[in-house]
């Protein structure tokens, strides 16, 4: 089955940077366009960023654009997100996707 596992989070203090991997199993990861949302206590969540399936076209939200950088190898079956500069709005738990199948998402905390 279609599993998504996040990893890679933790607690930053602002201006710092943090890399979070999702390991895709149950399908043929480079068929599919993947996705970072994150939800922040108290917020809806929300799209982060997307990469198409062959990592040629990528779009960010307005508020990480610059920030973070996303990206994937399809050898091995990997989504990364690459946050830098981050701050303490970026707090939030962070998850990857594809389509309709969510990861359990992993806890990014900013603060000092």
């Amino acid at each position: 089955q279609v599993q998504l596992v996040e990893s890679g989070g933790g607690l930053v203090q602002p201006g710092g940077s943090l890399t979070l991997s999702c390991s895709a199993s149950g399908f043929t990861f480079g068929n599919y366009r993947m996705s970072w949302y994150r939800q922040s206590p108290g917020k809806e969540r929300a799209f982060v960023a997307v990469i198409s399936a062959d990592s040629r076209e990528t779009n960010y939200a307005g508020d990480v654009k610059g920030r973070f950088i996303i990206s994937r190898d399809n050898s091995k079956d990997m989504l990364y997100l690459q946050m830098t500069n981050l701050r303490p709005e970026d707090t939030a738990v962070y998850y990857c996707r594809r389509g309709e199948r969510w990861g359990q998402g992993i806890l990014v905390t900013v603060t000092s």
